[in-house]
């Protein structure tokens, strides 16, 4: 117990962890900026047409969940309600950005994610009262994004970004396991993105700290026959993700 204690503390304090270091490094560069102690560095990087990098990702998963008809149904009144629980993951992928123009930019970011969902199905009779039932799988995303950028000041810029995140399991669980007993979801999901952060110049590569959040635009459930899926008629999936990029 005390085990998962110290995970949830974890996962509670660890994106507040990321966004403290990356507002201390923007909040640095403002200083710095304004008293004007520090050069303008690596003052070509925007001439670059194509740039590479890689990015790491913490995140916060939830479902989104709609429920069926079958859940009014008297056969059902022992389900008092479902209720998507909020887990944390993480993610790594690359960076292969276009500058279309000044302050236009084309990025792709394939990456693995490892995500964890939870539904908790509280009941009317019965024992348990309550159980927790956990989805946990690999996703190879593709997000498609279009980033638009305020104007440099020395080393410090702010962006917008937004697009499209195609994605497909990769992990083979369903082959493996009896998907009668567990809610079953289809290999694929396609989501909106948008979000916001800084490019901070360094002399040798660009960090930026950035905050997305994810809106699942299909219906994933695949199985509405089994005991997990029969009272729910649609799962979609959000998602709020901190980033680190290093280009």
């Amino acid at each position: 117990m005390r085990k998962a204690h110290a995970w949830n503390k974890l996962h509670l304090h660890w994106p507040k962890v990321i966004l403290l270091i990356g507002a201390l490094c923007v909040t640095t560069e403002t200083l710095a900026q304004t008293t004007g102690w520090i050069r303008r560095r690596n003052p070509n990087y925007e001439s670059k047409k194509l740039t590479y990098g890689f990015l790491i990702g913490i995140h916060s998963a939830a479902y989104k969940i709609r429920y069926s008809e079958t859940f009014l149904d008297q056969a059902m009144d022992s389900v008092h309600s479902v209720n998507p629980e909020w887990s944390p993951g993480f993610s790594l992928g690359f960076i292969v950005n276009y500058r279309i123009e000044e302050l236009w930019d084309l990025r792709i970011t394939p990456k693995v994610a490892f995500y964890e969902h939870k539904l908790r199905y509280q009941f009317v009779r019965g024992e348990p009262s309550d159980l927790t039932h956990t989805v946990e799988t690999t996703m190879v995303e593709f997000p498609v994004l279009v980033k638009f950028k305020s104007e440099r000041r020395e080393n410090l810029r702010m962006y917008m970004i937004g697009g499209i995140k195609p994605a497909i399991e990769a992990s083979g669980k369903k082959d493996l396991r009896n998907v009668t007993s567990e809610l079953e979801i289809k290999g694929g999901n396609l989501s909106a993105e948008f979000g916001f952060g800084f490019d901070i110049y360094y002399p040798l590569f660009k960090f930026s700290p950035e905050i997305r959040f994810s809106k699942g635009l299909v219906d994933i459930l695949n199985n509405r026959a089994n005991p997990y899926g029969v009272s729910l008629d649609r799962v979609s999936t959000n998602t709020i993700t901190v980033y680190l990029l290093f280009q």
